[in-house]
């Protein structure tokens, strides 16, 4: 295990020297980093999270998509970009990768952003959410809940859910 930390302090200390003065990425905790592709108001921008178990590199770090400012992108996409970084992820298996991934998404970024909407719309966020409610089984009072919760978190309201189905 102290091999482990070791690794991880040489790899933190050469993200921090290469992504020196870099806007797009952030340090969130001594295992956890950030980057943001893209530019802000952009449809297609969004931030990957990568973290680090006790056991990185040794295991493939935890990739998260599910950030707040990637509200707009459609879980799909998400999925897809989560997807392609764990495949790559295990050809770096016992050595840092962190900088790997994060540069293999710059090079893969339209590939990997080519599902993604210009502008997503209401309509097309409550189509994705009533596949992702048809698959889960919920009794009548949980799937309201889910409903109005899930439109809550995608700002839908009921203007604009009223307006794509009038």
């Amino acid at each position: 295990m102290s091999n482990s930390r070791e690794l991880q302090e040489e790899e933190r200390e050469v993200l921090l020297s290469i992504y020196d003065g870099d806007p797009a990425f952030k340090q969130l905790s001594p295992s956890t980093y950030q980057y943001k592709y893209g530019e802000d108001g952009d449809s297609k921008s969004f931030l990957l999270e990568i973290s680090w178990s006790e056991n990185y590199p040794a295991e493939k770090p935890i990739v998260n998509m599910d950030a707040f400012y990637n509200k707009h992108i459609i879980q799909s996409v998400k999925a897809h970009i989560k997807e392609c970084i764990l495949k790559e992820a295990d050809d770096y298996l016992g050595a840092a990768m962190t900088f790997s991934l994060f540069e293999s998404v710059k090079e893969k970024l339209s590939d990997l952003i080519c599902e993604q909407p210009e502008e997503e719309t209401a309509a097309t966020q409550i189509q994705e959410l009533t596949i992702q409610w048809a698959k889960q089984k919920l009794t009548t009072k949980q799937r309201w809940l889910k409903v109005l919760k899930d439109l809550y978190k995608h700002e839908i309201t009921v203007p604009n859910l009223c307006c794509h189905f009038w």
